[in-house]
């Protein structure tokens, strides 16, 4: 279980700053219970490993004028690695396009997407997303309200399990 390759400080640290990615390095050494030194050659170690893999500020996007939020279950012509590959591509650059999963069953891609108004996301959706090679449908479903909006993975679920193993 790769989880399990950290320690429990290292788990710990890395809970800290997924809640908090601004305190400084003395905060968090406290809140995990070392001394500020090592905690941030294990910050740094954390970040070369790949566990953290950046630092970013939350926005509200509706507070910044992007009014739409849609998710776009796209389904493909063809599922060859290159095709796959080129879609995931295309959806790098495309800038409302937040968040692209690839999935099994009968969608192949879902997509997340902001726009500042309708009409904006109505013009990507039908002269660039079904437009693009390779497409054979999208189904979209415009977001009403969000109930939850929680970054990165439960930590205490991960302690509870591998306390259960040990």
């Amino acid at each position: 279980m790769p989880g399990s390759k950290l320690d429990p400080i290292d788990r710990k640290i890395l809970s800290e700053l997924q809640s908090d990615g601004r305190m400084t390095n003395v905060e968090l050494a406290s809140r995990v219970g070392i001394s500020a030194p090592p905690c941030l050659r294990r910050v740094r170690t954390l970040e070369e490993q790949g566990y953290i893999k950046g630092y970013h500020a939350a926005v509200d996007p509706r507070a910044l004028g992007f009014e739409v939020q849609v998710f776009a279950m796209v389904g493909l012509v063809s599922q060859a690695e290159a095709d796959l590959v080129a879609f995931e591509n295309r959806c790098r650059a495309w800038p409302l396009v937040r968040e692209c999963h690839m999935l099994n069953g009968e969608v192949d891609f879902i997509l997340k997407c902001v726009a500042p108004d309708l009409s904006t996301f109505q013009r990507f959706l039908t002269e660039e997303l079904t437009a693009a090679p390779n497409v054979a449908s999208v189904k979209t479903s415009l977001v009403i309200r969000d109930a939850k909006d929680e970054p990165g993975v439960p930590f205490d679920v991960l302690e509870e399990r591998l306390n259960q193993t040990a």
